[in-house]
């Protein structure tokens, strides 16, 4: 099978604004392209202050609207050439997110290129550097490659979509590598990970700085009845937020996983076998999936990362699990700590310490380590969001085949 190479890069998107007058037409853009005046926005100044700003002289009200604490609904002044701006108080280090709310419409920054896709909804990022930030910035240094490639299906009797990443090197090298298998969550698809989560940046950095072991890390569509982003085959069957599952809901993730994926990356990738070289990882929904598949299929994976998982919370109006839920997908995982140690070198878990999931999983991690089993819980600022899941990737990935 011919694997298609794809440049995975931010979407740049031309957004005409009803309240925005027409752009100028620039000469020599290729047959009267028109380019809008040029505005800097946003500006991230020297203290890590930033400034926004938009041309809509016709706007009567035009807002900031960002993920960060006290982002909502920030008002921004027009000047007598009708421009719009406002200048923020300085924020952590950190990749945030925005849109502008133009007299009531979303609308995104047509200055910044910069515009990622979280399932059905967009939006501006914006990178305030810093120690904390620096992880993902892209710099420099050898960079691995993102593929886009379908792979088949035998429950759906066609192909599916995934993007794999491949460290620097791979291509003329003879090494075999260790596979990451990392999943989204609920309204996400494949382009998840590598737009929201910047999968290849980070992974690149870490690689580069020696932290992480360099490796392979697939990201598929995590609907087992899903073909890709952009084309749904029929009602997308996951699990409810926050309910654990019974075996039969999980099934055909576990077949799409282990009897299709799986024997597919080692096929056509150089990847290093044995469960020791295979590690599941997700967020929310794929966070249910990593445990009711990776718990459950131990003789796949030796290393599992939970992140934001709302799977030990139970059904709505139900008892909450707990650790119990384990023992129900692998009789007897709770039962000798020591012999669950052995089988599983890496348990994560992270969260962000306002997400609701939290009181639960701090639970769990008591209980779990109160049966002296091994796990690692990482908690970082925020509520369930990518800048959670993005920490939690760069912190997991070099705890990876070490």
């Amino acid at each position: 099978m011919k694997l298609i190479q794809v440049m995975v890069a931010p979407v740049v998107l031309c957004i005409a604004l009803l309240a925005q007058e027409a752009p100028t037409t620039s000469p020599g853009t290729g047959g009267g392209q028109a380019r809008a005046a040029k505005v800097a926005s946003p500006e991230v100044l020297a203290d890590r202050r930033i400034t926004f700003r938009l041309l809509a002289p016709k706007a009567t009200e035009v807002l900031v609207q960002g993920n960060w604490e006290g982002g909502r609904g920030l008002a921004m002044t027009k000047d007598n050439s009708g421009l719009w701006s406002v200048t923020i108080p300085a924020l952590q280090p950190e990749l945030w997110a925005y849109t502008f709310s133009v007299d009531g419409v979303r609308t995104l920054d047509p200055n910044n290129y910069n515009a990622a896709r979280d399932g059905v909804g967009f939006m501006n990022t914006v990178l305030v550097p810093g120690e904390s930030s620096a992880v993902f910035q892209p710099r420099p240094v050898p960079h691995g490659t993102m593929t886009s490639l379908w792979f088949p299906s035998a429950a759906m009797k066609a192909s599916r979509r995934m993007f794999v990443y491949t460290p620097p090197g791979y291509e003329g090298s003879t090494t075999r590598y260790p596979v990451l298998y990392l999943l989204h969550g609920s309204g996400g698809d494949e382009d998840a990970w590598p737009t929201m989560g910047i999968a290849n940046v980070i992974m690149d950095n870490l690689i580069a700085q020696g932290k992480a072991r360099p490796m392979i890390v697939v990201m598929p569509n995590a609907y087992w009845n899903e073909l890709a982003s952009l084309d749904i085959a029929g009602p997308r069957t996951a699990p409810p937020p926050g309910v654990g599952g019974s075996s039969q809901e999980f099934e055909p993730h576990e077949k799409a996983i282990v009897n299709d994926m799986i024997p597919f990356v080692e096929k056509n990738y150089r990847t290093l076998s044995g469960r020791e070289n295979r590690a599941l990882a997700g967020l929310s929904m794929g966070s249910g999936i990593t445990l009711n598949v990776g718990v459950k299929r131990l003789d796949v994976f030796a290393s599992l990362g939970v992140m934001s998982s709302g799977t030990f919370r139970g059904a709505a109006g139900a008892p909450d699990p707990g650790v119990a839920l384990l023992d129900k997908i692998s009789p007897g995982f709770l039962a000798d700590g020591a012999a669950t140690n052995k089988k599983l070198r890496l348990f994560f878990f992270s969260c962000g310490t306002e997400d609701p999931r939290m009181p639960v999983l701090t639970k769990v991690e008591q209980e779990l380590r109160s049966r002296q089993i091994n796990l690692v819980f990482k908690r970082y600022p925020g509520e369930h969001e990518w800048k959670v899941w993005r920490h939690s990737l760069a912190d997991m990935a070099p705890m990876l085949f070490r």
